[in-house]
């Protein structure tokens, strides 16, 4: 089967923070299990990199917007790379076969007559790249960015949102669109049902925003953030030049996103697609933002953790393991320090890394020869886990298993038996639900529970060094 999962592309204005790992260590677990059962996968991610925040950005720093993009655009891949993120593809927005792509995609909506061009006057704010309404300003201010929309009166083209919304709220109610989890269905069928989606813009003036991909029908106007952006789904697999790729993959099994970005995703695309003529995406799982030690991530608190941080606490597997093992995917989390240190020492450097320490020692003390069987039935276990998105339930499983074989070690005292066909039997079983639980830990600690199966896999096993180090 084939399974093609998508992250957001994020926005360059921004370096990588641990939101933005969260989400693509999601999809990276996703994609490497898929990979383990069989499946042929096309896990992508990448930046979004056009608007004119971006520009004001690159002008404060005296660079031209491109080199202000492949400058920000390099640091999210240096932190995928880190992070041991493996998707198979990274696109940008300003890659040429995608602007390309884009402007074909404005052609067809165009000639289609789902573009229409309208006078519009609204309150702009240039951090969030979008116009916002009365109520969703506070002192007058926009709560995200601290400060007064722009009032900006120009010809925009608008897409024809509102004759799509009757069909997608049916297509929503019947889980034609799956949207998870459940609470945010209800949240996407409010949105609808309250008539505050309208038609929208998808250009700006070029006099006004000149960082963007210019219209084919109207040079005067460029791309404004969503036709661009969320068209990548469909860019980076083919469309429209490379239709035996597009088919291949396309429709989505599953795009990954936090809860900022739900509206766009859950009734902008589809409409978009529907207006394409396109099959539309499967799945669509929305998860919550963070807290730091009970307090909202921001700026202003000084409280933004980048993933580097917790790297370098942690290393790179036990930082994706942290990360998944904490709460349910999906709900809004608090990330606590003293919470994950009391968890690695637990599940990591006292669980895992004791287990592996002990039976390799045991193995290489008595000089032993080990037959791995090599059996992955009990990953199939797991499968109902991971088919309701619920990774800690996934790592409580293999912390079980991990204690059902403390039990067993510290029960048959292989310490001190003396004979040595029972000493193989016993280190025998040990090895082989090490192996298996190494295979399951496979997704989560690409690095680690490799070098685990390679240690076990030799032709004579050694005692692996310390994995997880006492904090």
């Amino acid at each position: 089967m084939k399974f093609y999962i998508t992250t957001p592309i994020y926005y360059v204005n921004d370096e990588p923070h641990i939101g933005h790992a969260y989400t693509t260590i999601v999809g990276d677990v996703l994609a490497r299990y898929h990979r383990q059962i069989g499946d042929q996968v096309f896990y992508l991610t990448g930046t979004d990199e056009h608007g004119a925040k971006i520009a004001e950005s690159a002008a404060k720093k005296n660079m031209a917007p491109q080199d202000f993009c492949d400058q920000n655009a390099a640091k999210f891949q240096e932190v995928w790379q880190i992070l041991n993120i493996s998707h198979d593809q990274f696109i940008r927005t300003t890659d040429q076969r995608h602007e390309d792509a884009v402007v074909t995609i404005f052609q067809t909506l165009y000639d289609r007559g789902f573009l229409e061009e309208r006078e519009y006057e609204g309150m702009y704010c240039v951090g969030c790249e979008k116009f916002l309404n009365t109520r969703d300003l506070i002192n007058g201010q926009c709560p995200d960015h601290k400060r007064t929309p722009e009032i900006i009166k120009e010809k925009n083209w608008f897409f024809k949102l509102e004759q799509f919304l009757p069909k997608i709220e049916e297509l929503v109610r019947q889980d034609k669109i799956e949207i998870l989890p459940p609470s945010r269905q209800n949240e996407v069928l409010g949105l609808i049902r309250e008539g505050v989606m309208k038609d929208f813009s998808v250009s700006r003036q070029k006099s006004q925003v000149s960082w963007g991909i210019e219209l084919p029908f109207d040079r005067d106007q460029v791309s404004y953030v969503w036709i661009d952006a969320l068209s990548n789904y469909i860019t980076a697999i083919g469309y429209p030049v490379r239709q035996d790729k597009f088919e291949e993959w396309w429709p989505a099994d599953l795009h990954l996103m936090a809860q900022d970005i739900l509206k766009f995703h859950t009734i902008y695309w589809p409409a978009i697609l529907m207006a394409l003529d396109l099959p539309l995406p499967k799945t669509m799982f929305i998860h919550g933002f963070f807290t730091i030690n009970g307090e909202k991530m921001s700026k202003s608190l000084g409280n933004v953790i980048k993933p580097q941080s917790l790297v370098d606490q942690f290393g790179a597997d036990a930082a994706r393991y942290l990360l998944l093992s904490q709460f349910p995917f999906g709900q809004e989390s608090d990330i606590r320090e003293d919470v994950f240190v009391e968890r690695y020492n637990a599940d990591l450097a006292n669980g895992y890394g004791n287990a592996v320490a002990r039976v390799t020692n045991l193995i290489e003390k008595n000089k032993l020869q080990i037959k791995l069987n090599k059996d992955m039935v009990w990953l199939n276990s797991l499968a109902e886990e991971y088919n309701s998105y619920r990774f800690d339930l996934v790592l409580n499983k293999i912390q079980s298993k991990l204690q059902e074989l403390d039990g067993y070690i510290t029960k048959t005292v292989p310490w001190k038996v003396t004979n040595t066909s029972e000493l193989i039997t016993i280190l025998s079983n040990a090895a082989n639900e090490l192996w298996m639980v190494s295979q399951a830990l496979l997704p989560f600690m690409p690095n680690i529970a490799l070098q685990v199966i390679d240690t076990l896999e030799a032709d004579q096993i050694v005692k692996a060094p310390p994995l997880f180090p006492r904090l």
